[in-house]
């Protein structure tokens, strides 16, 4: 198991930072306009990287550690990039109580990475929900919104190597 943070290198296009500065300036000057326009730059990165919080706040004229601040309490923004196959694992109390925490646990081994990283490769991302509503087959993990129930720690490395 890795004991290092997973991190994904900023990769931002020129034309990406064009669309963001293009965004910024429709925007800038309208009261209340920061959470539109970061939900625009998550829609033109995908994720919400320092670069980009640097760049919306040197743009807006205010601090980063206000774009910082809206960037880590509201749940839809995402800090880290989200893979190609995204996975999530119930953590809920009915699929805790069957050993989600192990198959999340044997997830992270797999995969070398914590709950809230991607993979180097920007293949796998791995995070933890409170419930799906498929307590009746617990414990549950998705990929990709597709539910896989009934799981063990043993299953896991099956059902990865079919996205690898």
């Amino acid at each position: 198991m890795s004991s290092k943070k997973t991190t994904v290198p900023f990769a931002g296009t020129k034309e990406q930072e064009e669309a963001l500065k293009k965004v910024i300036a429709e925007n800038k000057g309208e009261k209340g306009a920061l959470m539109p326009i970061m939900q625009k730059a998550q829609d033109i990165y995908g994720y919400l990287p320092i670069e980009v919080q640097t760049m919306i706040a040197d743009g807006m004229g205010i601090p980063l550690e206000k774009v910082y601040g809206v960037a880590t309490f509201y749940s839809q923004f995402a800090l880290n990039p989200k893979g190609e196959y995204q996975i999530s694992v119930c953590l809920g109390t009915a699929c805790y109580v069957k050993g989600s925490g192990d198959v999340y646990a044997k997830i992270e081994e797999i995969l070398g990475i914590k709950g809230g990283e991607c993979t180097s490769d920007r293949k796998f991302s791995l995070d933890a929900c409170r419930c799906v509503g498929a307590c009746g087959l617990a414990p549950v993990m998705t990929i990709n919104g597709e539910v896989y129930g009934k799981i063990t720690p043993g299953e896991v490395k099956g059902i990865l190597e079919k996205y690898m």
